[in-house]
C-alpha cells in the first residue's frame, strides 16, 4: 500500500518530468515490440534504421 505522501510525491515528480516520462514510456514500448511482437521483417527494418541513425 502506498501512503498519501508517496502518491503526492509521485504526482509532483510526474508533473515536473513529463519529457522523461514520455521517453521512458516510448522506450518500454519499443523494447516490448522488439522482444514480443516484431516479425523478422520488422526487425530488419529497425536494424536498418538504427544503423543509419548511428552512421554505420
Amino acid at each position: 500500500m502506498v501512503s498519501e505522501a508517496q502518491k503526492r510525491a509521485k504526482q509532483k515528480w510526474d508533473s515536473n518530468n513529463k519529457e522523461k516520462n514520455r521517453i521512458y514510456r516510448y522506450r518500454s514500448y519499443a523494447r516490448k515490440f522488439v522482444r514480443d511482437l516484431a516479425t523478422d521483417d520488422d526487425l530488419r527494418e529497425l536494424q536498418k534504421m538504427i544503423s543509419e541513425r548511428l552512421g554505420e
